[in-house]
């Protein structure tokens, strides 16, 4: 039922991360997942892909996948029995399996459930075409629908790369070094820091002092304060979460601490 070329060979024997993606356009993958360090950690074995056609599950001669909207309307809309038979054959190779469609009818990626899906045997990906999925797919198969963004897109595709390059990138070896990820946008709740590099003036601009002083604790309280700034400034959504989280951690610390009630 299609497949990649990476996934034939000794390595996976080896694989702790299994992608598998139910598409009309197995040839979209691994795409920009096959440079760079998701693909040499494709070479190393440190993941797997298997691309499986939507439309080898098709039951007529022409191998239909689509129907026209119940109700009327414009489009074409991906039938549930097609997509269903499809997303059968995936779990039946990867049982425990997460199965997440690419929708814009989802809920939003967040870096936490990255993190979760990272840490799991891989993610089964669904991703849709023309009007979208019939409903009843959600209904009748533990299918998790996920947003990248508050935007359209031609297919879930491009949205299912983004995924996968956020999973492998956290996966054991794959970054250079183990805390790489560890500072970056959204680990905390916050955006963030901004970097600075050679030279050191730029145009009349430089490198903020605190940066040359060689002060550790000075720098990284500047970091974190640079950090809340911006994410208040760009962000109010996150630093409003961020408000709420640290007040519900500081409340739920206080009551940890407090003498029962006599």
């Amino acid at each position: 039922m299609g497949g990649c070329d990476y996934c034939r060979r000794d390595l996976c024997r080896v694989m702790t991360f299994a992608a598998t993606v139910l598409t009309l356009y197995p040839e979209m993958f691994p795409g920009p997942l096959g440079i760079s360090l998701a693909g040499r950690a494709l070479e190393e074995g440190k993941w797997s892909l298997d691309t499986v056609q939507i439309r080898d599950f098709a039951i007529d001669k022409h191998r239909t996948v689509d129907d026209t909207p119940a109700g009327g309307g414009a489009g074409m809309v991906l039938r549930a029995d097609v997509l269903a038979a499809a997303v059968d054959h995936a779990l039946g190779a990867h049982p425990d399996t997460p199965v997440l469609a690419m929708t814009p009818r989802g809920k939003s990626l967040t870096q936490a459930r990255v993190r979760q899906l990272a840490s799991g045997p891989g993610v089964i990906l669904l991703c849709g075409r023309f009007e979208g999925f019939d409903e009843r797919i959600f209904a009748a198969r533990a299918i998790e629908e996920v947003s990248i963004g508050d935007i359209v897109l031609s297919g879930g595709e491009p949205a299912a790369l983004m995924l996968l390059d956020a999973c492998i990138r956290l996966l054991p070896g794959v970054m250079g070094a183990p805390s790489s990820g560890a500072e970056e946008s959204f680990e905390n709740g916050l955006l963030e820091y901004p970097h600075y590099t050679r030279p050191a003036i730029w145009e009349g601009r430089t490198i903020p002092e605190v940066l040359r002083s060689g002060d550790h604790a000075k720098i990284a309280a500047w970091r974190e304060s640079q950090s809340e700034i911006d994410t208040r400034l760009r962000r109010p959504d996150l630093w409003e979460r961020h408000k709420g989280a640290r007040v519900q951690s500081a409340s739920g610390a206080r009551h940890e601490n407090e003498e029962p009630d006599q």
